[in-house]
């Protein structure tokens, strides 16, 4: 019985084997069959005209069959896309509920603290419409206005405060010129992007950067830049206007340190020749702030000539005797004078085993305690070199000419327009350890007299890989001086000490007083016989 319940099994799974393969046949016979006489006839490989067109026109359909599944392959992107943002959404809210009701997993509390781009894009949006670029702002004063600089291709025309700047300059620092480059290239490639096709049909200019005639830009600090960009239309009226933005990201911390600043020294290094009575005031200036507020530096004077050397000695001894500081090098060199051979050979000229901090000064130089502590903490060896910007002071005789008599020094030292000047065209007063001072080089030897062996050296540093601190010093001043310019002077030389020279003295409007004053004061004469004709 249970045998031929097996047979009987066995014979119809056997049919049942043989119906599918059957099918099988079947389905691949109807697969295999070739297109019938009324489809497109197979392409003969030939050397005829008719076989050039099928040729062609199979390529044609090809090149279609590509762009329709690049289009869709485009259109599904977009939907994933899509897809993907609705579902970071649902994800987002539901984690948001889950963040109320307390109820978050744990694992995904980083998660929900993540920024999307729409975050981003939200917060770029907001930066926007809070800098003044489609509205202005109630401003309080005059002074809170941000001027724009306007540029080309080539210039940049730039307000600055002082008469010492150049109304024009060429964009020499790199990261300034790229940026403006850029942007420029930025404009052209919206302009000419198909956006701008699909918007406006008629238009067929295309944009060149000859087309380019101007730009306005100004920054705020706290929001972005903006850049307002003119370029010539099609018409010799018709111009086209384009504003851009670049907005500011919000504040990153990039390190947190402490700075010990007890034990660093700071080497003052003076180069002196023939000038006892400014160098009497220099040290009592050195002995109030160097000795008794600060108590960390060393003073290096290099002497050249025998002239007024005993002087020297003198004022040195007596420093010794009333503060018993005996931290000085005297060094006297039988030469001419030259600035840079004083300061290399100062700076050589230490011998104790650690590192140390140079400061480059001149004897008519006066500093405050704040001023060593800015060159401790802008200096680093092997990372920072400190150039500060400092104030230059004008002629007392001319800026106090209508008092009796001088303020005191302290009372001069004041930083305003009347009174002096940044001096940012000059590079001497600097702040830099030895170990640097030395693989660089030091200064150029070859240079005597006055000027360009700071020049020389700042541009050393320039091209290092070392970081230049240039700023501006409310604590470093250049004290008033008669300036004379020697004959023996080259021609460069001696045309720069006479700019020097001349803004020097006093400010325009004081120099403009001076010029102008037979007509003030015929203007004044004739005014009180007025009165008197009156009376």
């Amino acid at each position: 019985m249970l045998k031929r319940w097996l047979l009987a099994l066995a014979t119809r799974v056997g049919l049942v084997a043989l119906g599918l393969c059957c099918c099988l046949i079947l389905f691949y016979f109807l697969a295999c069959k070739p297109a019938s006489g009324g489809g497109r006839q197979p392409q003969q490989w030939s050397g005829s005209a008719t076989t050039k067109e099928g040729y062609m026109a199979l390529l044609q359909e090809r090149e279609d069959s590509h762009r329709h599944y690049i289009n869709s392959l485009t259109k599904q992107i977009a939907q994933l896309k899509e897809a993907l943002q609705e579902r970071t959404q649902q994800l987002q809210e539901s984690l948001d509920k889950a963040k109320i009701r307390g109820i978050l997993p744990q694992g995904l509390d980083s998660l929900h603290k993540t920024p999307t781009q729409s975050d981003l894009k939200e917060f770029f949006r907001s930066q926007l419409n809070q800098a003044e670029v489609n509205a202005g702002v109630k401003l309080p004063s005059e002074y809170a206005l941000i001027p724009f600089d306007t540029f080309t291709l080539q210039r940049v025309y730039q307000l600055e405060t002082g008469l010492t700047r150049h109304p024009a300059e060429r964009p020499v620092r790199k990261d300034r010129r790229d940026e403006l480059i850029s942007t420029v290239e930025t404009a052209l490639h919206v302009l000419n992007g198909p956006q701008q096709h699909v918007d406006n049909t008629q238009r067929k200019h295309t944009y060149s950067p000859s087309d380019f005639i101007q730009g306005l830009t100004r920054t705020e600090r706290d929001r972005g830049t903006v850049y307002d960009l003119t370029l010539r239309g099609d018409g010799p009226q018709d111009f086209t206007r384009l504003v851009l933005f670049r907005p500011f990201g919000p504040v990153m911390k990039v390190k947190s340190e402490s700075v010990n600043t007890r034990s660093m020294t700071i080497n003052i290094i003076v180069p002196l020749s023939k000038r006892a009575d400014t160098f009497r005031q220099f040290i009592n200036n050195f002995r109030e702030v160097g000795i008794h507020r600060d108590g960390r530096v060393h003073l290096t004077v290099v002497h050249f000539g025998r002239d007024q050397i005993d002087q020297v000695k003198a004022v040195l001894d007596q420093t010794t005797r009333e503060t018993r500081f005996r931290s000085f090098t005297l060094i006297q060199l039988n030469e001419d004078f030259s600035r840079g051979r004083g300061l290399d050979v100062g700076a050589r000229a230490w011998r104790r085993s650690q590192n140390v901090l140079l400061f480059f000064c001149d004897v008519d130089i006066h500093f405050t305690a704040d001023f060593l502590t800015s060159c401790r903490l802008n200096a680093e060896p092997g990372k920072k070199v400190f150039y500060p910007v400092l104030f230059s002071q004008y002629n007392p005789s001319i800026i106090y000419s209508n008092q009796t008599l001088l303020p005191s020094l302290q009372q001069q030292l004041v930083i305003k327009k009347e009174s002096g000047f940044w001096r940012d065209f000059g590079f001497g007063m600097t702040c830099q350890y030895r170990s640097d001072f030395i693989n660089i080089g030091g200064f150029d030897r070859s240079i005597k007299g006055w000027g360009l062996e700071d020049v020389h050296l700042y541009r050393k540093y320039l091209h290092s890989k070392l970081m230049v601190i240039r700023t501006p010093s409310r604590s470093l001043f250049h004290l008033w001086h008669e300036k004379s310019c020697a004959d023996e002077l080259p021609p460069d030389k001696y045309k720069m000490c006479m700019q020097t020279k001349a803004m020097s003295e006093a400010s325009h409007s004081q120099l403009g007083e001076l010029f102008f004053r037979p007509q003030i004061e015929a203007h004044l004469n004739s005014q009180k016989q007025m009165i008197r004709g009156t009376s």
